[in-house]
């Protein structure tokens, strides 16, 4: 696990690059999914809980940039805090993200494939896919059509129908 080391000075230090880094440094550590920790240069205590909110908040503070966090949201944060006994909020939204952001993946993924094609080819590629599809479904109804007329006699094989004949009367 990556080590950064906060000194007193707010200077972030990494040990494995051996060089300062900011907090944009590590938003991209957390953006490429490196695992890290931020510790105390002198206590040694864990800080990366508080070095990440603040990742948090330098971004939705940025200019032009999408808020998340509402002020509504905000509120009912805080409010979940101050309750006698807090509601297990982490789990649901660790849950909620996670799903949100696999469903993001997925539709990316989706979309990339689908531009890699030009409209002119996706069309043909169903095209095909449709022409596949029928092709196999009126081959099946085919056969079994086949198979039904073997199984049962033709209509001159049977025999006639009392509805077919004329009553006595009508013969003569």
């Amino acid at each position: 696990m990556r080590v950064i080391r906060k000194y007193a000075n707010r200077r972030l230090y990494d040990t494995e690059q051996s060089r300062y880094v900011t907090l944009e440094d590590l938003r991209s550590l957390v953006l490429a999914e490196e695992v890290f920790k931020v510790e105390d240069a002198k206590s040694g205590e864990d800080l990366t809980r508080t070095i990440l909110l603040t990742i948090i908040i330098e971004q939705e503070q940025g200019e032009g940039e999408a808020e998340v966090f509402s002020n509504e949201l905000l509120e009912q944060f805080i409010r979940i805090y101050a309750m006698a006994k807090p509601l297990p909020l982490a789990g649901y939204l660790e849950q909620g993200t996670r799903l949100m952001m696999e469903q993001q993946q997925r539709m990316q993924e989706q979309w990339s494939q689908a531009m890699r094609h030009s409209p002119m080819e996706m069309m043909r590629e169903v095209a095909e896919e449709n022409l596949r599809f029928w092709q196999q479904a009126m081959g099946a109804g085919m056969g079994a059509g086949k198979n039904a007329s073997r199984s049962q006699p033709s209509d001159a094989d049977a025999a006639p129908d009392e509805s077919d004949t004329p009553p006595d009367d009508e013969r003569r």
